[in-house]
This record gives C-alpha cells, structure tokens and sequence, in this order.
C-alpha cells in the first residue's frame, strides 16, 4: 500500500536551549564528581524522559530541601528558587550547586536592585510555576505581587502608584505578555521596565519559528511536557497564528492519529526542555505512516553557550 504524502515542516530553533542544557550537564557532572546519589530539589527541567535518565545516573529528584540529607550534594533545578532554600542549605554545611538559568538569575537580580531603590515589584506570571515562586522568594513576602492577565492588572493594590518596577517570568507567550505590559503602562505611567526583556531568547526564538510555520500547516505538534511553560506557550502561538489543530505531545505513543486523518502537511517543533531524541521519534512515527517530505522553517540561530558553575569545573 501506497503511503499518502505529508509535508513536515520543522520549526527551528526548537528544543533544548543553553539554560536547559547546562542544567543537565551540572547534574551529570556532579554525579560524576561526588558519586551517587545527588539529590536535586524539583525536577531539574520539566522533561520526564530527561528526569528518568539522570535518575538512572544517580539522581535523587525530591521537591523540599528537608527530604535531603546534610551529607550529601543538592542541586537547585534551572527554574530558580527563593532566597530561603540556598541560606537553609548552607545553615546545614550542605554541598549546593544552583543550576538556575543565567537569564532567570538576570530578572532575581534585577528584582532585587529595584526593592533596593524602594520601589515595589510587579511580577508578570503564572501563580505556581516554580520560577514565579523562585522570583518573588527573592524579596519578602508581600514585596510582589504577580499578575497573570491584564484584568490583574485592574485591581492589584499597590503600595504607591510612583515607585513601581515589572519583572516576567522568562517563559511567557511574547505576544500574551504584551498586553499585559501595556495594561500596566496604561494604569501606571511611571512604571520602570527591564532593561532587556526578560523573556528569554530561546522563549522567543521558539515562538516567532512557530507563527512562521504555523500557516502553512494542516496540524502542528509540540514535544515538550504538559508541566512545562514554555512548551504549552508554543501550543498557543501556533492556533493564534492559524494552525487549526495545535497539540501538545510528551513523545509519539501520545499522537492522535485519528484526529490527523487526511492531513496534507504537519508542523513539529519542540519546548526548551524536549530532547532532540523525542523530537526525532515523533518525525519517525510519521516517516512509518507517510511520503514525508521535510522543510525547515528556520527564524533564527542560537549559539548561546552557559559555563556550568566553578564548583563543578575544579576536581574533588
């Protein structure tokens, strides 16, 4: 039987980013360094089949410091976290290695230099989301507020409508984000802004390879995990830029093939936490089914490279 012809478009940039990718090698090297077991408090990205082969290595993931024990390496996952969980960690002589994202540590350190010039702090995020938590625990409590959505934005009660500064969360729809900051600037004039945007570029770069490929797509899947930001994000862009059937798929035993019955082209990309192995089982899936011709839709190139933490570099 003669195979129907498919038209894969594959968005590029896609999958791991640099924040990604050295969160990973930090815990792989760490193991190596002090042996098994390393915990690593949250999951150090949100990929499962990331997750189960660093625990296959040697990793121990838990979600509090106190299920660590005091002799043992901890390793603080990409998404960032509070002030508390580092000070607790050195109050119990614990080895720590902070694998927070270089560009979330960018927005705690600006947090922080606008707390410190006395203005209050407007945290664009999702409620929940470990680095929204990992942010706001920069400050004390009640130093942030967050606000998800533009009607947020409407009744958030603030200290003094003059001294107030906005951080995001750095994995935001670019586009959804947008209104929420001009609701801000609409309701508080003086409002001081980042100095760079805060969503990342990988964020980025994902999104604008996404509403390019989006149109000319019958359906569009995203790999990525149903825990991850950034990834259910991609989902989004891609049916607000016209693709009428986006889903989200941690790997290809998630497909729906009936929903894509008499499709004639389909787009794939990837979140920044989503393995190019995943990535590469997904198109395989389809080559068994179909005539795959394969076009990429490239936006953008990344060559982004993060050192992994001084620590991990010297020997035991």
């Amino acid at each position: 039987m003669t195979k129907p012809p498919l038209t894969l478009y594959l968005a590029a940039p896609r999958g791991f980013c640099a924040g990604v990718d050295r969160a990973i090698k930090i815990v792989e090297m760490a193991i190596e360094k002090w042996g098994a077991p390393v915990y690593v408090r949250h999951e150090i990205v949100h990929n499962k089949f990331v997750v189960d082969g660093l625990r296959d290595k040697g990793a121990v993931f838990v979600e509090e410091l106190s299920e660590c024990p005091d002799d043992r390496p901890v390793i603080f996952s990409a998404h960032g976290v509070p002030k508390s969980v580092p000070s607790a960690a050195q109050a119990r002589n614990m080895i720590y290695v902070d694998a927070t994202c270089p560009l979330v540590s960018k927005v705690h350190i600006e947090a922080q230099r606008h707390a410190d010039a006395g203005l209050q702090i407007i945290m664009i995020g999702h409620a929940g989301h470990p680095e929204t938590i990992g942010t706001m625990g920069q400050l004390p409590e009640g130093d942030v507020l967050l606000v998800e959505t533009p009607e947020d934005v409407a009744t958030a009660a603030v200290r003094d409508d003059a001294h107030l500064a906005y951080v995001t969360q750095t994995t935001l729809s670019v586009d959804d984000t947008a209104d929420i900051v001009a609701a801000l600037q609409a309701r508080f004039p003086a409002i001081i802004g980042p100095h760079k945007e805060d969503i990342c570029y990988a964020t980025t770069n994902r999104q604008e390879a996404v509403k390019a490929m989006a149109p000319k797509c019958d359906a569009m899947l995203v790999v990525g995990a149903p825990n991850s930001s950034n990834s259910k994000r991609l989902v989004e862009v891609g049916a607000r830029a016209g693709c009428a059937y986006a889903q989200l798929v941690q790997r290809a035993d998630d497909i729906d093939w009936r929903a894509l019955e008499g499709i004639g082209s389909i787009g794939i990309t990837a979140g920044a936490s989503a393995p190019e192995v995943l990535i590469n089982e997904v198109i395989d899936a389809f080559k068994a089914r179909y005539d795959v011709t394969t076009e990429l839709v490239e936006t953008a190139q990344e060559n982004v490279e993060f050192k992994v933490p001084r620590v991990l570099r010297q020997p035991a």
